[in-house]
């Protein structure tokens, strides 16, 4: 499975906002790679923050 996806899972699964360091804790995904992903998926707009520092799959 591709690092994005296991994010976007991860983020799904907790229902909840997540920061980057929650996503890396339940990944198991080193956070550097965490926030990598994470600019990736902001860049494509898959996810979305509503609360600072927190962010969720996009609708």
């Amino acid at each position: 499975m591709e690092t994005k996806d296991q994010v976007l899972e991860a983020m799904r699964n907790a229902g909840t906002p997540l920061s980057a360091g929650k996503v890396a804790e339940l990944t198991g995904l080193d956070r550097k790679v965490v926030d990598k992903a994470f600019a990736e998926l902001k860049k494509e707009g898959a996810i979305v923050s509503p609360v600072r520092c927190k962010w969720e799959p996009a609708k």
